[in-house]
Parts: structure tokens; sequence; C-alpha cells
């Protein structure tokens, strides 16, 4: 079994998505964070786009942590020297390998696009760099001139090439197909790079590990752009679980970064989002609950301590008695049968007025109703 690596992008493909924007002390943070829970590679960024991230790269630069760090290129020698410039020793170059995109950005001169590339490759291997290649759209690219273009590669001195669903068009069976052909044709390793417009980053993502990549790039919250990327907490936990890789990641942070990351972005995590959402562990329905109660691998993957979650009992518009007789023991509350069936009546009614489950204090206040009606 490969080792499979990760190489979180969080800050650079992750900021990229719309209306977020780091400031130099949360790419820090999440740097440090990252670093902390033992990922093996952080991509910190685009040091062309200037002076401010050229700054908030060398910080981090300087930070001296065990993580190996990245900056994303142009295949453009000057790109490439603004991240030697901030301390880099490893450097992505990104080149468009579908017709749409060279047509676009090339005039479809795809004999100019080889050169850039191996002008810039040649001149960041020269330079002692490790030189990781992408190709852009890798997922629309014609087959044969893909692998071309990644044999060429190869060939100048880049150590590692990035299949790019750039927009996320692939589904599992077809990744499996087209990353297999590349991992036979080629010497060095696959990283996989994959968006989430139909909702399959991760899988995908997967796909590619089962097809014989070793390295899979990620962000935390799954933060990208349009529909974002394959989400860090996601890859983790299913290469852990449905893979059996031991990635020495410490999961039980997951929700701590996960936290973090939402803050910075300004973008907070919906309750049902794999892994880190408030409701993974959240259990309301009744007969959910009573499972869970009894022995809680009925209705839970893992254990939330995992996570660094815990195991929530809510009561709404779903509970059922065992579930509402379970909270109130854990508050001193012991109710009969027929008392119990009459505060349920309230929770479910009082649950649909407010469309949601009840605080710990709402349900208090009503066995508190109740206790005072049958006293009067």
């Amino acid at each position: 079994m490969n080792q499979v690596l990760i190489n979180d992008t969080t800050l650079r493909d992750g900021e990229q998505a719309a209306s977020v924007a780091f400031n130099i002390e949360e790419k820090i943070a999440i740097a440090t964070f990252l670093d902390a829970i033992g990922v093996d590679e952080i991509e910190v960024g685009i040091p062309a786009m200037g002076k401010a991230e050229q700054n908030a790269i060398a910080a981090i630069c300087e930070l001296g942590l065990h993580a190996k760090l990245l900056g994303w290129n142009r295949a453009v020698i000057s790109d490439v020297q603004a991240s030697i410039a901030c301390g880099l020793q490893r450097v992505h170059i990104s080149i468009p390998v579908s017709h749409i995109q060279i047509n676009a950005k090339f005039q479809g001169k795809w004999q100019l696009v080889l050169q850039k590339l191996k002008d810039s490759v040649s001149f960041a291997v020269d330079q002692g760099l490790f030189v990781s290649v992408g190709g852009e759209d890798s997922s629309r690219a014609e087959d044969n001139f893909l692998q071309d273009v990644v044999l060429s590669a190869q060939a100048w001195g880049a150590s590692r090439f990035r299949y790019c669903d750039t927009v996320g068009i692939l589904e599992p069976f077809t990744i499996y197909t087209k990353v297999k052909q590349l991992v036979t044709a080629l010497a060095i390793p696959i990283e996989m790079h994959t968006h989430n417009d139909f909702g399959l980053a991760t899988a995908n993502a997967l796909a590619g590990v089962k097809a014989g990549a070793t390295s899979i790039n990620t962000t935390v919250n799954g933060l990208g752009e349009r529909a974002g990327n394959a989400a860090l907490e996601e890859v983790v936990m299913a290469l852990k679980h449905l893979y059996k890789y031991d990635l020495k990641i410490d999961t039980q942070r997951l929700i701590e970064i996960s936290r973090l990351v939402a803050s910075a972005s300004g973008y907070g995590v919906p309750p049902w989002k794999a892994i880190v959402g408030d409701n993974n562990f959240a259990h309301e329905s009744g007969i959910h609950a009573h499972g869970v109660l009894q022995n809680p691998h009925t209705y839970e993957p893992f254990a939330p301590e995992e996570v660094g979650s815990s195991r929530r009992l809510v009561v709404g518009k779903h509970s059922g008695r065992h579930l509402l007789s379970n909270v109130l023991e854990q508050h001193g509350i012991i109710l009969n049968s027929e008392d119990t069936q009459s505060v349920l009546d309230a929770v479910r009614q009082a649950s649909m007025q407010k469309k949601r489950s009840l605080t710990t204090q709402e349900l208090l206040f009503l066995v508190k109703v109740q206790q005072n009606s049958q006293a009067s």
C-alpha cells in the first residue's frame, strides 16, 4: 500500500474562494495549525500576487515548520523567482492542458505552452528546487496530449504531477481510469486536485488514490472556488476508516481547525457538513436515539471523540420516550409514563412552532409547566 501525503491548499486555492481574504496573522495561524496536526505539505500562496502575499509567505517560511512549504506559480520564470525570494524551496508550476484553456490563454498555441513549461521547470530545477507540475483542466485534456506533457515535464526534472479536475466534471470511475493510465506511464508520483462542482471532490480524490496517486490536495472545510475543493477533514477520515491508511494526522483537532478557518474566511460551517458539522453526532429521531443509547455504533460510523466532537441528544418533533426520559434523567428528573407522554406531546408541539429542536432550558421549562399544571 502506497503512502498517501496530504498537501493542503487552504492558503492558496481555499483563499481563492469568492469574498475570502486572509490577513497575514490568519495565514500564519492556519499554517501553524496545519503543521501542528501533522499535515505533510502546505501550499502557502502565490508569491507573484505582490508584496502583501510575499510578506505572509516569507513569515510562514521563517516559522521553522515541519511541514514542507510550496508556492504556486504560473509557467513564468519571474513567478519562480518570486517564490525563491520568499524563501521557498518547493514550487508548483501550473500550465493549461485542455483545448479550451489553451485556446483561451495561449490562442491555441500548444507549442508555446510546452516551451514556457520547459523554460520554467528547467529554471526551477537549475535553482535546486523541488518542482511539482500541475495540468490545469487535466480532466478535459486529450489523453495522449496530457501524457506527452507529463512525460516531458518528468524529463525536464519535475518531481511530481498534479492531476487537476479544475471544474469538477469527472466522476470516480473515469478518474480511476485516467489516473491509472498516467500512473502506469510515469516514474514520478501523481497528486490529485479535485473540485466539488458536482459534489464529488472527495470521492474523486479517493478514486485517484485507488488508481495509484500518492498525494491529495485538500482545503479545510472544502473551502475554495465555486463549490470548493476536497475537504481536508473528509479526505483524512475517509482514508483512515474506509482505506485504513494511517496518515499520522491528529484527527482530534479537526473540529478546532475547521472553526479557525471558518472564522478567518467569514463563512460558517453548515450543521450537516460531513465530519465537522454540529449535527454529525446530534440525535433527535426516536429510533436513532434509542439505538445510539444502546450502542453508539448503530448510527455513528466513528466515535465523536476522534474528531474532537461529542455526542448530543436533542429533543424535538421526532424524539421518542426513551430519548426524552434519558435527557431528563441527566437533570435529575424522572417522570412516570403518563407524564413522560404529556411532556413529549408538548415538546413536539413546541418544536413545530419553533421550527427546530428545543434547548435544554426550553425543555426544562415545559416540564415545570407540566408539573405546575398537575399541582393546580
